[in-house]
Protein backbone atom coordinates (compact mmCIF):
# COMPACT_ATOMS: atom_id res chain seq x y z
CA UNK A 1 0.00 0.00 0.00
CA UNK A 2 2.95 2.34 0.08
CA UNK A 3 6.69 2.78 0.32
CA UNK A 4 9.28 4.07 2.78
CA UNK A 5 12.33 6.25 2.46
CA UNK A 6 14.64 8.24 4.70
CA UNK A 7 14.53 12.00 4.73
CA UNK A 8 18.26 12.51 5.20
CA UNK A 9 18.37 15.77 7.14
CA UNK A 10 15.68 14.58 9.60
CA UNK A 11 16.38 10.89 9.78
CA UNK A 12 12.76 9.84 10.17
CA UNK A 13 11.08 7.11 8.18
CA UNK A 14 8.31 8.36 5.93
CA UNK A 15 5.71 5.70 5.23
CA UNK A 16 3.37 6.98 2.56
CA UNK A 17 -0.01 5.31 2.88
CA UNK A 18 -1.76 5.74 -0.44
CA UNK A 19 -5.53 5.59 -0.23
CA UNK A 20 -7.33 4.19 -3.24
CA UNK A 21 -11.10 4.35 -3.57
CA UNK A 22 -11.18 0.62 -4.34
CA UNK A 23 -9.34 -0.21 -1.10
CA UNK A 24 -11.92 1.56 1.03
CA UNK A 25 -14.66 -0.82 0.03
CA UNK A 26 -12.75 -4.03 0.72
CA UNK A 27 -13.88 -6.28 3.58
CA UNK A 28 -17.41 -5.00 3.90
CA UNK A 29 -16.58 -1.34 3.59
CA UNK A 30 -13.87 -0.93 6.22
CA UNK A 31 -10.55 0.56 5.19
CA UNK A 32 -7.99 -2.20 5.69
CA UNK A 33 -4.55 -1.05 4.53
CA UNK A 34 -3.06 1.25 7.12
CA UNK A 35 -1.30 1.80 10.40
CA UNK A 36 -2.13 -1.54 12.00
CA UNK A 37 -1.78 -3.63 8.87
CA UNK A 38 0.58 -6.50 9.72
CA UNK A 39 1.74 -5.39 13.15
CA UNK A 40 4.85 -7.53 12.77
CA UNK A 41 6.05 -4.91 10.28
CA UNK A 42 6.80 -2.62 13.23
CA UNK A 43 9.59 -4.99 14.26
CA UNK A 44 11.17 -4.56 10.86
CA UNK A 45 10.75 -0.78 10.89
CA UNK A 46 12.12 -0.58 14.42
CA UNK A 47 15.17 -2.68 13.55
CA UNK A 48 15.84 -0.69 10.40
CA UNK A 49 15.07 2.85 11.51
CA UNK A 50 15.25 2.85 15.31
CA UNK A 51 12.66 3.35 18.02
CA UNK A 52 11.28 6.64 16.68
CA UNK A 53 10.04 7.24 13.16
CA UNK A 54 7.24 8.92 11.25
CA UNK A 55 4.49 7.51 9.11
CA UNK A 56 2.17 9.54 6.92
CA UNK A 57 -1.53 8.80 7.28
CA UNK A 58 -2.67 10.38 4.07
CA UNK A 59 -1.17 13.87 4.29
CA UNK A 60 -0.77 13.80 8.07
CA UNK A 61 2.52 12.88 9.80
CA UNK A 62 2.30 10.66 12.89
CA UNK A 63 5.28 9.83 15.08
CA UNK A 64 5.61 6.16 16.02
CA UNK A 65 7.42 5.23 19.24
CA UNK A 66 8.54 1.62 19.70
CA UNK A 67 10.28 -0.24 22.48
CA UNK A 68 10.08 -0.10 26.26
CA UNK A 69 12.72 2.57 26.89
CA UNK A 70 11.48 4.97 24.21
CA UNK A 71 7.84 4.68 25.30
CA UNK A 72 8.84 5.27 28.94
CA UNK A 73 10.98 8.27 28.00
CA UNK A 74 8.00 9.82 26.25
CA UNK A 75 5.05 8.92 28.47
CA UNK A 76 6.80 8.99 31.87
CA UNK A 77 9.92 11.16 31.63
CA UNK A 78 8.08 13.77 29.51
CA UNK A 79 4.65 12.88 30.83
CA UNK A 80 3.11 16.35 30.68
CA UNK A 81 4.26 17.09 27.14
CA UNK A 82 2.98 13.74 25.80
CA UNK A 83 -0.31 13.87 27.73
CA UNK A 84 -2.42 15.20 24.86
CA UNK A 85 -5.04 12.96 23.28
CA UNK A 86 -5.20 12.74 19.50
CA UNK A 87 -8.51 12.06 17.80
CA UNK A 88 -9.69 8.57 16.88
CA UNK A 89 -11.59 9.00 13.63
CA UNK A 90 -14.31 6.41 14.15
CA UNK A 91 -15.37 7.69 17.59
CA UNK A 92 -14.63 11.41 17.22
CA UNK A 93 -18.01 12.21 15.59
CA UNK A 94 -19.61 10.95 18.82
CA UNK A 95 -17.28 12.28 21.52
CA UNK A 96 -15.94 15.43 19.81
CA UNK A 97 -13.27 15.97 22.44
CA UNK A 98 -15.60 15.54 25.41
CA UNK A 99 -15.41 13.09 28.31
CA UNK A 100 -12.51 12.03 30.46
CA UNK A 101 -10.83 9.71 27.91
CA UNK A 102 -10.90 12.00 24.86
CA UNK A 103 -10.64 15.49 26.37
CA UNK A 104 -7.54 17.68 26.38
CA UNK A 105 -6.15 20.57 28.38
CA UNK A 106 -7.94 21.84 31.48
CA UNK A 107 -11.08 19.89 30.57
CA UNK A 108 -9.17 16.61 30.68
CA UNK A 109 -7.29 17.50 33.89
CA UNK A 110 -10.48 18.47 35.75
CA UNK A 111 -12.43 15.42 34.57
CA UNK A 112 -9.58 13.01 35.30
CA UNK A 113 -9.01 14.36 38.82
CA UNK A 114 -12.71 14.05 39.55
CA UNK A 115 -13.05 10.58 38.02
CA UNK A 116 -10.01 9.17 39.81
CA UNK A 117 -11.15 10.53 43.18
CA UNK A 118 -14.71 9.30 42.70
CA UNK A 119 -13.70 5.80 41.62
CA UNK A 120 -10.96 5.55 44.26
CA UNK A 121 -13.33 6.50 47.06
CA UNK A 122 -16.04 4.24 45.80
CA UNK A 123 -16.78 2.68 49.08
CA UNK A 124 -19.65 5.04 48.31
CA UNK A 125 -22.61 3.70 50.16
CA UNK A 126 -22.34 0.30 51.77
CA UNK A 127 -20.08 -1.77 49.55
CA UNK A 128 -16.52 -1.43 48.32
CA UNK A 129 -15.56 -2.24 44.75
CA UNK A 130 -14.05 -5.50 45.96
CA UNK A 131 -17.32 -6.51 47.57
CA UNK A 132 -19.24 -5.66 44.40
CA UNK A 133 -16.90 -7.84 42.35
CA UNK A 134 -17.13 -10.70 44.85
CA UNK A 135 -20.94 -10.55 44.76
CA UNK A 136 -20.97 -10.46 40.95
CA UNK A 137 -18.56 -13.40 40.86
CA UNK A 138 -20.97 -15.45 42.97
CA UNK A 139 -23.85 -14.51 40.64
CA UNK A 140 -21.72 -15.83 37.78
CA UNK A 141 -21.00 -19.07 39.65
CA UNK A 142 -24.74 -19.67 40.06
CA UNK A 143 -25.32 -18.92 36.38
CA UNK A 144 -22.54 -21.28 35.28
CA UNK A 145 -23.91 -24.06 37.50
CA UNK A 146 -27.19 -23.82 35.59
CA UNK A 147 -25.32 -24.60 32.37
CA UNK A 148 -24.54 -28.10 33.77
CA UNK A 149 -21.28 -28.28 31.86
CA UNK A 150 -22.87 -27.61 28.47
CA UNK A 151 -20.62 -26.41 25.67
CA UNK A 152 -20.99 -22.66 25.14
CA UNK A 153 -19.47 -19.41 23.94
CA UNK A 154 -18.18 -17.53 27.03
CA UNK A 155 -18.67 -14.03 25.54
CA UNK A 156 -22.07 -13.50 27.17
CA UNK A 157 -20.89 -14.37 30.68
CA UNK A 158 -17.71 -12.31 30.65
CA UNK A 159 -19.50 -9.32 29.16
CA UNK A 160 -22.27 -9.53 31.73
CA UNK A 161 -20.05 -9.60 34.79
CA UNK A 162 -17.69 -6.82 33.70
CA UNK A 163 -20.55 -4.61 32.49
CA UNK A 164 -22.37 -5.07 35.78
CA UNK A 165 -19.36 -3.86 37.77
CA UNK A 166 -19.06 -0.65 35.78
CA UNK A 167 -22.87 -0.26 35.81
CA UNK A 168 -22.88 -0.47 39.61
CA UNK A 169 -20.19 2.23 39.81
CA UNK A 170 -21.53 4.59 37.13
CA UNK A 171 -25.30 3.96 37.23
CA UNK A 172 -25.70 2.60 40.76
CA UNK A 173 -27.27 -0.69 39.73
CA UNK A 174 -26.54 -4.10 38.31
CA UNK A 175 -28.72 -5.89 35.78
CA UNK A 176 -30.12 -9.37 35.63
CA UNK A 177 -28.24 -11.34 32.97
CA UNK A 178 -31.48 -11.78 30.99
CA UNK A 179 -32.64 -8.16 31.16
CA UNK A 180 -33.51 -7.16 27.55
CA UNK A 181 -32.14 -3.63 27.94
CA UNK A 182 -28.90 -4.99 29.41
CA UNK A 183 -28.55 -7.53 26.59
CA UNK A 184 -29.05 -4.76 24.03
CA UNK A 185 -26.34 -2.62 25.64
CA UNK A 186 -23.94 -5.57 25.67
CA UNK A 187 -24.65 -6.25 22.01
CA UNK A 188 -23.96 -2.61 21.10
CA UNK A 189 -20.70 -2.49 23.05
CA UNK A 190 -19.42 -5.84 21.78
CA UNK A 191 -20.27 -5.11 18.15
CA UNK A 192 -18.63 -1.69 18.38
CA UNK A 193 -15.44 -3.10 19.92
CA UNK A 194 -15.16 -5.77 17.23
CA UNK A 195 -15.75 -3.18 14.48
CA UNK A 196 -13.23 -0.74 15.95
CA UNK A 197 -10.71 -3.57 16.38
CA UNK A 198 -11.20 -4.64 12.78
CA UNK A 199 -10.12 -1.22 11.53
CA UNK A 200 -6.46 -1.15 10.65
CA UNK A 201 -6.37 2.65 10.73
CA UNK A 202 -7.78 4.53 13.73
CA UNK A 203 -6.55 7.95 12.66
CA UNK A 204 -7.71 8.62 9.11
CA UNK A 205 -10.39 11.24 9.31
CA UNK A 206 -11.99 13.85 7.12
CA UNK A 207 -12.68 11.49 4.24
CA UNK A 208 -14.56 8.88 6.32
CA UNK A 209 -17.82 10.82 6.36
CA UNK A 210 -18.00 10.55 2.58
CA UNK A 211 -18.00 6.75 2.50
CA UNK A 212 -20.11 3.89 3.80
CA UNK A 213 -18.53 1.40 6.15
CA UNK A 214 -18.29 0.12 9.69
CA UNK A 215 -17.61 3.62 11.08
CA UNK A 216 -21.27 4.46 10.44
CA UNK A 217 -22.43 1.45 12.45
CA UNK A 218 -20.07 2.36 15.29
CA UNK A 219 -21.57 5.86 15.33
CA UNK A 220 -25.14 4.50 15.47
CA UNK A 221 -24.26 2.02 18.22
CA UNK A 222 -22.57 4.56 20.47
CA UNK A 223 -25.36 7.08 19.99
CA UNK A 224 -27.87 4.45 21.10
CA UNK A 225 -25.80 3.81 24.23
CA UNK A 226 -25.74 7.58 24.82
CA UNK A 227 -29.55 7.68 24.73
CA UNK A 228 -29.59 5.10 27.54
CA UNK A 229 -27.05 7.12 29.54
CA UNK A 230 -29.01 10.34 29.02
CA UNK A 231 -32.20 8.73 30.32
CA UNK A 232 -30.32 7.37 33.32
CA UNK A 233 -28.94 10.84 34.08
CA UNK A 234 -32.46 12.31 34.03
CA UNK A 235 -33.68 9.64 36.47
CA UNK A 236 -30.73 10.45 38.72
CA UNK A 237 -31.65 14.16 38.66
CA UNK A 238 -35.18 13.34 39.75
CA UNK A 239 -34.12 11.12 42.65
CA UNK A 240 -30.86 12.79 43.74
CA UNK A 241 -30.24 13.02 47.47
CA UNK A 242 -27.29 15.41 47.99
CA UNK A 243 -26.52 13.85 51.37
CA UNK A 244 -26.23 10.30 49.97
CA UNK A 245 -24.70 10.08 46.47
CA UNK A 246 -25.23 6.61 45.04
CA UNK A 247 -22.77 6.46 42.17
CA UNK A 248 -20.57 8.32 39.68
CA UNK A 249 -23.52 10.12 38.07
CA UNK A 250 -24.81 11.43 41.41
CA UNK A 251 -21.35 12.72 42.33
CA UNK A 252 -21.03 14.42 38.96
CA UNK A 253 -24.46 16.06 39.25
CA UNK A 254 -23.51 17.41 42.67
CA UNK A 255 -20.28 18.80 41.21
CA UNK A 256 -22.27 20.42 38.38
CA UNK A 257 -24.51 22.12 40.92
CA UNK A 258 -21.53 23.29 42.97
CA UNK A 259 -19.83 24.79 39.89
CA UNK A 260 -22.93 26.22 38.19
CA UNK A 261 -21.83 29.82 38.72
CA UNK A 262 -18.29 29.19 37.45
CA UNK A 263 -18.10 29.94 33.69
CA UNK A 264 -14.82 28.03 33.46
CA UNK A 265 -16.22 24.80 34.91
CA UNK A 266 -15.81 21.69 32.78
CA UNK A 267 -18.62 19.90 34.57
CA UNK A 268 -21.47 20.12 32.10
CA UNK A 269 -24.03 17.68 30.75
CA UNK A 270 -22.08 16.80 27.59
CA UNK A 271 -18.94 15.88 29.52
CA UNK A 272 -21.02 13.76 31.89
CA UNK A 273 -22.57 11.75 29.06
CA UNK A 274 -19.24 11.22 27.30
CA UNK A 275 -17.39 10.35 30.50
CA UNK A 276 -20.04 7.77 31.38
CA UNK A 277 -19.85 6.34 27.84
CA UNK A 278 -16.06 6.12 28.01
CA UNK A 279 -16.08 4.40 31.40
CA UNK A 280 -18.89 2.05 30.40
CA UNK A 281 -17.30 1.04 27.09
CA UNK A 282 -13.72 0.70 28.32
CA UNK A 283 -14.72 -0.87 31.63
CA UNK A 284 -16.72 -3.59 29.91
CA UNK A 285 -14.68 -4.47 26.84
CA UNK A 286 -11.12 -4.51 28.15
CA UNK A 287 -11.72 -6.80 31.10
CA UNK A 288 -14.15 -9.16 29.38
CA UNK A 289 -11.86 -9.56 26.36
CA UNK A 290 -8.89 -10.29 28.65
CA UNK A 291 -10.92 -12.94 30.49
CA UNK A 292 -11.90 -14.56 27.18
CA UNK A 293 -8.27 -14.74 26.16
CA UNK A 294 -7.36 -16.02 29.63
CA UNK A 295 -9.68 -19.01 29.57
CA UNK A 296 -8.75 -19.84 25.98
CA UNK A 297 -5.14 -19.95 27.19
CA UNK A 298 -6.13 -22.23 30.09
CA UNK A 299 -7.67 -24.62 27.55
CA UNK A 300 -4.53 -24.43 25.43
CA UNK A 301 -2.18 -25.00 28.37
CA UNK A 302 -3.96 -27.31 30.85
CA UNK A 303 -0.76 -27.88 32.85
CA UNK A 304 -0.73 -24.15 33.68
CA UNK A 305 -4.44 -24.26 34.63
CA UNK A 306 -3.74 -27.24 36.88
CA UNK A 307 -0.99 -25.38 38.71
CA UNK A 308 -3.33 -22.40 39.24
CA UNK A 309 -5.99 -24.75 40.65
CA UNK A 310 -3.50 -26.19 43.15
CA UNK A 311 -2.54 -22.72 44.33
CA UNK A 312 -6.21 -21.75 44.71
CA UNK A 313 -6.90 -24.90 46.73
CA UNK A 314 -3.86 -24.35 48.94
CA UNK A 315 -4.41 -20.66 49.68
CA UNK A 316 -8.17 -20.18 49.46
CA UNK A 317 -9.71 -23.63 49.68
CA UNK A 318 -13.39 -24.20 48.99
CA UNK A 319 -15.11 -22.77 52.07
CA UNK A 320 -14.90 -19.07 51.26
CA UNK A 321 -14.77 -16.87 48.16
CA UNK A 322 -11.45 -15.43 46.94
CA UNK A 323 -10.47 -12.03 48.33
CA UNK A 324 -8.02 -9.46 47.06
CA UNK A 325 -5.71 -10.08 50.03
CA UNK A 326 -5.15 -13.60 48.68
CA UNK A 327 -3.25 -12.26 45.69
CA UNK A 328 -0.08 -11.61 47.71
CA UNK A 329 0.05 -15.30 48.66
CA UNK A 330 -0.63 -16.55 45.12
CA UNK A 331 2.40 -15.52 43.03
CA UNK A 332 1.89 -18.13 40.32
CA UNK A 333 -1.74 -17.15 39.70
CA UNK A 334 -0.75 -13.47 39.74
CA UNK A 335 2.01 -14.17 37.20
CA UNK A 336 -0.44 -16.09 34.98
CA UNK A 337 -2.84 -13.14 34.97
CA UNK A 338 0.01 -10.75 34.12
CA UNK A 339 1.06 -13.05 31.28
CA UNK A 340 -2.52 -13.27 29.99
CA UNK A 341 -2.60 -9.48 29.76
CA UNK A 342 0.79 -9.36 28.07
CA UNK A 343 0.01 -12.11 25.61
CA UNK A 344 -3.51 -10.81 24.81
CA UNK A 345 -1.93 -7.48 23.81
CA UNK A 346 -5.39 -5.92 23.82
CA UNK A 347 -4.54 -2.53 22.27
CA UNK A 348 -1.40 -3.15 20.19
CA UNK A 349 -0.88 0.42 19.02
CA UNK A 350 -2.14 2.02 22.22
CA UNK A 351 -4.49 4.99 22.20
CA UNK A 352 -3.09 7.92 20.21
CA UNK A 353 -1.35 10.73 22.08
CA UNK A 354 -0.49 14.27 21.04
CA UNK A 355 2.29 16.56 22.22
CA UNK A 356 0.99 19.65 24.00
CA UNK A 357 3.90 21.92 23.04
CA UNK A 358 7.00 21.94 20.85
CA UNK A 359 9.40 19.43 22.32
CA UNK A 360 12.73 17.71 21.73
CA UNK A 361 12.64 13.94 21.81
CA UNK A 362 15.59 11.69 21.04
CA UNK A 363 17.21 14.28 18.82
CA UNK A 364 14.06 15.23 16.93
CA UNK A 365 11.82 18.26 17.23
CA UNK A 366 8.14 17.39 17.59
CA UNK A 367 5.97 20.46 16.94
CA UNK A 368 2.99 21.14 19.20
CA UNK A 369 0.00 19.07 18.10
CA UNK A 370 2.07 16.23 16.61
CA UNK A 371 0.21 12.92 16.92
CA UNK A 372 2.14 10.14 18.64
CA UNK A 373 1.38 6.42 18.66
CA UNK A 374 3.12 4.48 21.45
CA UNK A 375 3.21 0.92 20.11
CA UNK A 376 2.42 -0.93 23.33
CA UNK A 377 2.81 -4.24 21.52
CA UNK A 378 6.50 -3.47 20.98
CA UNK A 379 6.97 -3.25 24.76
CA UNK A 380 4.82 -6.26 25.62
CA UNK A 381 6.86 -8.31 23.12
CA UNK A 382 10.21 -6.70 23.88
CA UNK A 383 12.82 -9.49 23.78
CA UNK A 384 15.10 -7.46 26.07
CA UNK A 385 12.51 -7.86 28.83
CA UNK A 386 10.79 -11.13 28.01
CA UNK A 387 12.87 -14.22 27.30
CA UNK A 388 10.36 -15.74 24.89
CA UNK A 389 8.07 -12.84 23.94
CA UNK A 390 5.98 -14.82 21.46
CA UNK A 391 5.29 -17.66 23.90
CA UNK A 392 2.77 -17.79 26.71
CA UNK A 393 5.03 -18.21 29.72
CA UNK A 394 4.08 -17.10 33.28
CA UNK A 395 7.79 -17.36 34.23
CA UNK A 396 8.16 -13.96 32.53
CA UNK A 397 6.79 -12.52 35.78
CA UNK A 398 8.46 -14.79 38.34
CA UNK A 399 11.91 -14.49 39.88
CA UNK A 400 14.22 -17.37 40.80
CA UNK A 401 12.42 -17.79 44.14
CA UNK A 402 8.98 -18.00 42.56
CA UNK A 403 7.93 -14.51 43.68
CA UNK A 404 6.22 -12.05 41.33
CA UNK A 405 8.71 -9.65 39.79
CA UNK A 406 8.06 -6.24 38.31
CA UNK A 407 8.78 -5.78 34.63
CA UNK A 408 9.16 -2.29 33.14
CA UNK A 409 7.91 -3.52 29.77
CA UNK A 410 4.54 -4.56 31.21
CA UNK A 411 2.23 -1.74 30.15
CA UNK A 412 -1.11 -3.18 28.99
CA UNK A 413 -2.86 -0.16 30.56
CA UNK A 414 -0.34 2.22 28.96
CA UNK A 415 1.75 4.37 31.32
CA UNK A 416 2.14 7.99 32.31
CA UNK A 417 -0.57 10.59 32.81
CA UNK A 418 -2.94 8.89 30.38
CA UNK A 419 -2.71 5.45 32.00
CA UNK A 420 -6.07 3.67 32.05
CA UNK A 421 -8.37 5.21 34.67
CA UNK A 422 -9.72 1.83 35.66
CA UNK A 423 -6.40 0.01 36.07
CA UNK A 424 -6.98 -0.77 39.74
CA UNK A 425 -10.56 -1.94 39.23
CA UNK A 426 -9.56 -4.05 36.22
CA UNK A 427 -6.72 -5.77 38.10
CA UNK A 428 -9.10 -6.55 40.96
CA UNK A 429 -11.73 -7.89 38.56
CA UNK A 430 -9.27 -10.10 36.71
CA UNK A 431 -7.97 -11.67 39.92
CA UNK A 432 -11.33 -12.20 41.61
CA UNK A 433 -13.25 -13.39 38.54
CA UNK A 434 -10.42 -15.64 37.35
CA UNK A 435 -9.89 -17.31 40.74
CA UNK A 436 -13.59 -17.59 41.60
CA UNK A 437 -14.36 -19.38 38.35
CA UNK A 438 -11.44 -21.78 38.73
CA UNK A 439 -12.20 -22.34 42.41
CA UNK A 440 -15.61 -23.70 41.39
CA UNK A 441 -15.11 -25.12 37.90
CA UNK A 442 -12.62 -26.94 35.77
CA UNK A 443 -12.68 -26.00 32.10
CA UNK A 444 -12.76 -28.26 29.06
CA UNK A 445 -12.88 -27.99 25.29
CA UNK A 446 -13.86 -30.41 22.49
CA UNK A 447 -10.67 -29.30 20.73
CA UNK A 448 -7.37 -30.91 21.73
CA UNK A 449 -4.99 -28.40 23.35
CA UNK A 450 -2.45 -28.72 20.55
CA UNK A 451 -5.16 -27.86 18.00
CA UNK A 452 -6.45 -24.73 19.76
CA UNK A 453 -5.67 -21.69 17.62
CA UNK A 454 -4.81 -18.48 19.48
CA UNK A 455 -4.85 -16.26 16.38
CA UNK A 456 -7.02 -13.18 17.02
CA UNK A 457 -10.40 -12.98 15.31
CA UNK A 458 -9.57 -9.32 14.62
CA UNK A 459 -6.21 -7.61 14.95
CA UNK A 460 -6.10 -3.91 14.26
CA UNK A 461 -6.76 -1.15 16.72
CA UNK A 462 -7.57 -3.97 19.15
CA UNK A 463 -6.94 -7.70 19.38
CA UNK A 464 -10.14 -9.75 19.63
CA UNK A 465 -9.69 -13.41 20.63
CA UNK A 466 -11.01 -16.08 18.28
CA UNK A 467 -14.45 -17.52 18.93
CA UNK A 468 -14.37 -20.72 20.93
CA UNK A 469 -16.56 -23.10 22.90
CA UNK A 470 -15.91 -24.04 26.52
CA UNK A 471 -17.40 -26.24 29.24
CA UNK A 472 -17.48 -25.09 32.87
CA UNK A 473 -17.54 -28.35 34.82
CA UNK A 474 -18.32 -28.20 38.57
CA UNK A 475 -15.22 -29.34 40.41
CA UNK A 476 -15.46 -32.59 42.29
CA UNK A 477 -13.91 -32.22 45.72
CA UNK A 478 -12.68 -35.15 47.75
Amino acid sequence: TGHTHREGNIGLVRTMIKIKRGDIFKSGGSYKPGLCDHLEQWDGFQQKYGDVFTVYLGPRPVVIICGTEAIREALVDQAEVFSGRAKIAVVDPVVQGHGVVFANGERWKALRRFSLATMRDFGMGKRSVEERIQEEAQCLVEELRKSQGALQDPVFYFHSITANIICSIVFGKRFDYRDPQFLRLLELLFQSFVLISSLSQPGLRGFLKHFPGSHRQIYKNLQEVNVFIDRSVEKHRETLDPSAPRDFIDCYLLRMEKDKSDPRSQFDHRNLIMSALSLFFAGTETTSTTLRYGFLLMLKYPHIAERVLKEIDRVIGSDRPPALDDRAQMPYTDAVIHEIQRFADLLPIGVPHMVTKDTHFRGYILPKGTEVYPILSSALHDSRYFEKPDDFNPAHFLDANGAVKKNDAFMPFSIGKRICLGEGITRTELFLFFTTILQNFSVASPVAPEDIDLTPQESGVGNVPPKYQIRFLPRQRG
